[in-house]
């Protein structure tokens, strides 16, 4: 019997150079679990996954040989488009030609003003017929307001770190921070406003659990919080730039037929490249899977608070008014992005 050979690849490229890091998990979902300190997800992945449950196969991913509890969790598909606005993403499905591969280069261009990193991986001259299924998210943004550089300080334990943030007394900059509560030196959240409808959350926390209980953990304490939500004049802000590279391949779901159909996983794979200083975030990704071709199924006023976030904290970016984030990192171990 033939066998449908799916190649399924993610790729996440910023305009300027990143750090290669050692160490930093890749996730496919929100909800998946390591001991990995420090981690990262992106919803780039589960696009492409979605539209191939919903569009290609119209049935959830199992194996014969059991089903990973990653592949469950992506068959759920807790974040989709809808978490998106459509001017930040492209996608495409067809045959595998140059043609294809000119129509996409084309909108991509047309789009964003961008090429394509991942594009130069697929053979676009297969042996047999392959069909593609690609996407393309890109986020750059800018803080409402330019932060100021703060200069090398301490991160963690014996770590030193390039910050970024405001200074005692800086009116103008605390406009574009926003106090979702604040507990302790160690035990805290804050919004940083952008000039468009993305949002930066940073919230302390050294839990080691996966990026959705920390996501809902951080909302509970935002309701229960009683103090000042805005950034008072003696408050302080203190974040480390955050600048990396990581790539992975999720083994755990190729070389395993796809029961009910005639599907083989041949490839699956992410890297990912995140840049946050000062100024703002720059990010750019793209997903892409090949499909071969043998059947396609059908605290209070005068208390200064500091928001030092100097030992290992989370990072969220959303959209205003969507429900799910569309990145998550936690970061412990500075030196691996800077």
């Amino acid at each position: 019997m033939k066998k449908l050979i799916i190649t399924f690849l993610s790729l996440m490229v910023l305009s300027s150079t990143a750090v290669f890091a050692e160490g930093i998990e890749v996730l496919p979902t929100m909800q998946s679990r390591t001991n990995a300190q420090d981690r990262v997800w992106v919803g780039t992945f589960q696009l492409v996954w979605n539209d191939f449950v919903n569009k290609v196969i119209h049935i959830p991913v199992r194996f014969r040989e059991g089903t990973p509890v990653s592949v469950q969790e992506l068959n759920k598909q807790t974040f989709t488009e809808t978490d998106l606005s459509e001017n930040c993403y492209y996608k495409k499905t067809g045959k595998i030609t140059k043609r294809t591969r000119k129509q996409i280069a084309k909108a991509i261009k047309k789009k964003f003003n961008e090429t394509s990193d991942l594009l130069d991986q697929i053979d676009w001259n297969p042996k047999q017929e392959k069909f593609l299924i690609y996407a393309m998210l890109k986020k750059d943004f800018e803080f409402l307001n330019e932060f100021e550089k703060l200069g090398k300080e301490p991160f963690g334990q014996g770590q030193e770190a390039e910050y970024f943030g405001i200074s005692k007394n800086n009116k103008e900059l605390s406009e574009g921070v926003e106090v979702l509560f604040y507990n302790s030196d160690n035990d805290f959240a804050v919004k940083l406003a952008t000039k468009n409808q993305d949002e930066v959350y940073l919230y302390k926390n050294s839990s080691n659990k996966a990026f959705n209980y920390i996501w809902d953990d951080m909302w509970k304490k935002n309701s229960y919080f009683n103090g000042i939500t805005k950034f008072k004049d003696n408050d302080e802000l203190k974040v480390p730039n955050v600048k990396f590279s990581e790539e992975k391949m999720f083994d755990e779901v190729t070389n395993k037929r796809i029961m009910g159909t005639n599907l083989v996983i041949d490839k699956a794979m992410e890297t990912i490249k995140f840049d946050m200083n000062n100024k703002g975030v720059e990010l750019k990704s793209e997903a892409a899977m090949a499909i071969a071709t043998c059947s396609l199924p059908s605290p209070e006023e005068r208390i200064p608070r500091l928001f030092y976030f100097d030992d290992t904290f989370v990072i969220f970016l959303k959209e205003t008014g969507k429900k799910n984030p569309y990145f998550a990192l936690r970061v412990h171990d500075i030196t691996k992005y800077q």
